[in-house]
């Protein structure tokens, strides 16, 4: 009865989430854009003739404001390359590469390197996360290892001067992973953005400028 209860709470309040609706009027496939849309605007992340990955992309609508960003005029393409990844079946998104599988296995890096034909990557988003069980220890284990694997991912494949933004919660472990950015990267900044809710635990954060390069 009490899930019944707890999961019309969340249907009632995701219903009137008015980043919901403003998803649903702007075309965007989730209201997490809104997200990655003001730490943009703060954080001047995105510009045309960029590269950039979206690792665990789906259902897309990070991939879709970094379209809107490197769009040119209307009804042309766009000046940069979009590269998104993710396990699950994405819709086709314009002028966006979709790579269905898992990054760390060869096939997927071999697509991947084929895109990016020996460039390095401007910048990655990672909006990845594990499912959460609720024990405090093994889900800051989950989330310190795709945290982990988004760094790696972005030490073989990013630009010295590039960026990583990646989600975490603010919790058991998090004060370690904020050390690992900071031993991985020049400047490291926490965002918490206003269409993360109040309830959530999720902060992001943002590192530039990488001090380890492969």
């Amino acid at each position: 009865m009490a899930k019944n209860k707890l999961n019309k709470n969340w249907l009632h309040d995701h219903i009137n989430d008015p980043y919901v609706k403003l998803a649903q009027k702007e075309g965007y496939r989730a209201r997490a854009v809104y997200k990655l849309k003001e730490i943009d605007e703060d954080e001047k992340l995105i510009k045309p003739g960029q590269i950039i990955v979206d690792l665990g992309a789906t259902p897309g609508s990070w991939s879709q404001y970094v379209r809107n960003k490197l769009s040119g005029a209307r009804g042309g393409g766009i000046t940069g390359t979009i590269i998104a990844l993710d396990m699950l079946l994405m819709a086709p998104i314009a002028d966006v590469h979709f790579i269905q599988g898992d990054f760390r296995e060869e096939d997927v890096l071999r697509k991947l390197e084929e895109v990016l034909q020996g460039k390095k990557v401007d910048l990655v988003l990672s909006d990845m996360a594990p499912n959460l069980s609720g024990i405090a220890i093994a889900d800051a284990a989950r989330v310190e290892d795709i945290i982990d694997l988004a760094i790696d991912f972005t030490q073989h494949h990013v630009k010295p001067s590039g960026a990583l933004l990646v989600k975490c919660f603010n919790g058991s472990g998090y004060q370690h992973i904020v050390e690992k950015f900071r031993q991985e990267f020049k400047t490291v900044v926490q965002k918490k953005p206003k269409a993360s809710r109040d309830k959530s635990s999720e902060v992001f954060l943002l590192g530039k400028g990488l001090k380890n390069p492969l």
